[in-house]
Formats: structure tokens, sequence, C-alpha cells
């Protein structure tokens, strides 16, 4: 049995979600990411998150206002804001905080569980640690592209979803400003709300 499992398989609720994205960034470590596909479960427990906070935020995707991009970033507490970067990648954010307050939190890295065989043949050639360490692998590993961008995280019936998983110690979670904003001013982009764990040695 994979470790940290939960037999209960209990979904995250929409409560969860509408709380202060940098306390949701943090809590998400150690929970489970899971992708119902081909008719299996491809799952793995989240290890880094970056939060992104509001129009005022000059790092967040919202700094310019609501876009048909960035829409669902106004919309709904834990519904999947997917969006395509660099041309050719895909990035999962869970969308957090009350509606029309524009915030989500980046999921960065999973820890795989689940589904190893659906995810080795996604990243042939790429060795294991590095099969969804950064978002946009761990897009092309779980086959998340913008065609689930807004479903539910909070149903079990959902192509992606993220259930419960186990609480990590806080002496396992260290933070550290996020990645790939140069172009955001201060103090945006030394804000310590990237958050990352060892889910595999930190869980209790």
């Amino acid at each position: 049995m994979p470790f940290g499992y939960n037999t209960l398989m209990t979904c995250l609720n929409e409560n969860f979600f509408l709380r202060e994205v940098t306390d949701v960034a943090r809590d998400l470590l150690g929970k489970r990411l899971v992708r119902s596909a081909d008719g299996q479960r491809v799952s793995g427990i989240i290890s880094e998150t970056e939060a992104y906070r509001g129009e005022e935020d000059l790092a967040c995707h919202a700094r310019s206002g609501r876009t048909n991009r960035n829409a669902v970033m106004y919309g709904m507490a834990g519904r999947a804001y997917i969006y395509f970067t660099y041309g050719m990648h895909w990035c999962l954010n869970a969308v957090c905080g009350p509606s029309g307050f524009p915030a989500a939190v980046l999921l960065r890295a999973i820890h795989p569980e689940e589904g190893l065989e659906f995810i080795a043949a996604r990243r042939d050639g790429v060795k294991p640690a590095d099969w969804c360490r950064g978002p946009a692998r761990l897009c092309k590993a779980l086959a998340i592209d913008g065609s689930l961008n807004g479903v539910s995280l909070c149903d079990s019936e959902s192509q992606i979803f993220i259930e419960e998983g186990y609480e990590l110690d806080d002496t396992s979670v260290t933070t550290s400003p996020r990645i790939g904003i140069q172009y955001a001013p201060e103090p945006w982009r030394s804000k310590l709300w990237r958050y990352t764990a060892d889910v595999v040695r930190g869980h209790n």
C-alpha cells in the first residue's frame, strides 16, 4: 500500500480552498492529487506549491485585471485553473478565496504514488525523480491540459481532484521566493510564497 494512503479517499471540500491562499498553499503539501485517466487512478502526494494573490500581486496572472485567460481565477474556490505557457506547457492551479477575488495555488510538484506505469509511459526517458518535479512536468505526466480548465477539484467524479493525504510537520516545510517571476517588482519578487516539503520523510 502506498505511503500515506488514505483508504477513505476523502476529497477536500470547497471550504478548504475558501481560505487565505498562502494558508492553502502550505496546507496542500501532503495532500493527494488524483487524475482519473483511461479508466485508472493516477496520483501523487503534493510536495511543492506557490501562492498567487489578487490583482495587487504583480507576479499574479490577475495583475492586469480579468481576462479570458484568467477568468477561472475570479470564480468559485476549489476549481482548476489551467493555463498554457511558453507556447508548449500546461500548468495546474487550485483557485482559492471568495468568488470575485483572483487567487490560486500553483501545483509545482508531486511524489508519484499510483499509476506509475501510466506516468512512466508519458515521461519516457526521464528518470523517476524528475517525472513530476516542476509544474509543466507534472501536467505532462498526468495528462492535464486546457480541456480540464474550470473543473472541480472537490468532486471524486471529476477527472482531477484533490484528496486528504496526511499532515506534515512544520519542521519539514520550507518557504522561499517564487520561481520564474523576475519580471515582478519588489516586494512581490521576494515574497516567501513558495512552499516545499520532503513528503516521504515529513509525514506523521
